[in-house]
Formats: C-alpha cells, sequence, structure tokens
C-alpha cells in the first residue's frame, strides 16, 4: 500500500489554483474604469486581465529555469522594455502586433515551460523583449489623460515585477517539494489559455 504523500506536494498547485480563484472575476477587465490616483491606477492595471497575470507569472517561472544572474535578468529586461512599450501606448504611437504579441507571449511561453525548451540568450531576450513591449503598449494605450504619466507607469512597472517574483517563488516552490511536473502543468495551462484567445 502506498503512503499518502506529504501535503506539502500540493502547495504549488493549491497556490496556482488560488491564484486563478483570486483573479478570475477580473478576467478582461481592461475597460479603463479604476482608481484615479495615477500610481494606484497603474499598479492595478496588470491585474485586471488573467492574460497579463498569466503571461508575468509565465516569465517568473521561465526565468527560473535558468542559473545565476539569468533568474533576475530576464524579469528586468522585461520590465525595462514593458516601459518602453508603455510610453508608445502612452503617445498613442502605433503598435500593430501589440494584442496578438499578448496572445502569443503566453502560447509561447507555456510551450517552453511545458516542454523545458532551452532557448539560447539572446532568443530569450529577444521574445522577452517583443512581449514586454506588447504588454507595456496595452497598459500604455489604456492610461486616463487625466493622470500622471510617471505615477502611472511606476506604478504598472512595480506590479509586473511583484507577478514576476510570484512566478520565481512558484518555481522554487514546485522544485522543493514537487518536482518540475508542476512547472511543466502550469505551462500547459497558460498556453491552452492563450490558444482560446486566439481562436476568433
Amino acid at each position: 500500500m502506498k503512503k499518502p504523500l506529504p501535503p506539502l506536494k500540493f502547495f504549488p498547485l493549491l497556490l496556482l489554483i488560488a491564484l486563478l480563484l483570486i483573479t478570475s472575476p477580473l478576467v478582461f477587465a481592461h475597460t479603463g474604469d479604476g482608481p484615479h490616483n495615477g500610481w494606484l491606477h497603474g499598479f492595478t492595471h496588470p491585474l485586471s486581465g488573467l492574460d497579463h497575470i498569466l503571461a508575468m507569472v509565465a516569465i517568473g517561472l521561465w526565468a527560473a529555469q535558468g542559473h545565476g544572474r539569468i533568474v533576475w535578468l530576464f524579469p528586468l529586461i522585461f520590465v525595462v522594455v514593458m516601459g518602453l512599450g508603455g510610453l508608445l501606448g502612452m503617445i498613442a504611437l502605433p503598435l500593430a502586433f501589440a494584442e496578438y504579441g499578448i496572445m502569443f507571449s503566453l502560447v509561447i511561453l507555456g510551450a517552453l515551460l511545458a516542454w523545458r525548451k532551452h532557448l539560447s540568450l539572446s532568443v530569450n531576450v529577444l521574445l522577452i523583449g517583443l512581449f514586454a513591449l506588447s504588454h507595456g503598449y496595452a497598459h500604455g494605450s489604456e492610461m486616463p489623460s487625466s493622470i500622471s504619466l510617471p505615477s502611472y507607469a511606476a506604478g504598472f512597472m512595480l506590479a509586473t515585477m511583484l507577478l514576476h517574483l510570484c512566478g520565481i517563488g512558484l518555481a522554487l516552490l514546485c522544485k522543493k517539494f514537487a518536482g518540475t511536473r508542476w512547472i511543466r502543468f502550469s505551462g500547459i495551462i497558460i498556453a491552452g489559455y492563450g490558444g482560446f484567445l486566439l481562436i476568433p
């Protein structure tokens, strides 16, 4: 008779489920409504849609598969380039691929996590930059004209970094208590959700 698995074995999965339950009422809530304080509005914007949340967590999960400085380099590159994308969105400079960039970021990052594909540093940086530009543009283009640009940008960049840290923390918990299979499972969920969004 097999011994039951320790409760901690299920902790990473429970954490992921809890994150999805907490954020599920916010799916596709990119209406532009919300706090009129610039910083608070910017901070809540990345939390207002499941597509953004899953992509940010996926960046953290993917970064945690690397070693040394890679773990922190990917999230930092993402946040910096996302700030540039946000600026492009704020000044209404057209960026045709932004919405598709968001959806493909879920599909590609999820697939990389699910199949544990290791890419070269230059390819990783290129993908992260394109995804960051798309997500940043979406945040910037939806900024209300009545709030401060710098405080709004600071808010969504901080929220993004915290979501990256959640992904890194989740990956470390999975490796410690449950193995990498839960990371691969989360990749399947993320890629599947991205694929669903691509359906016309």
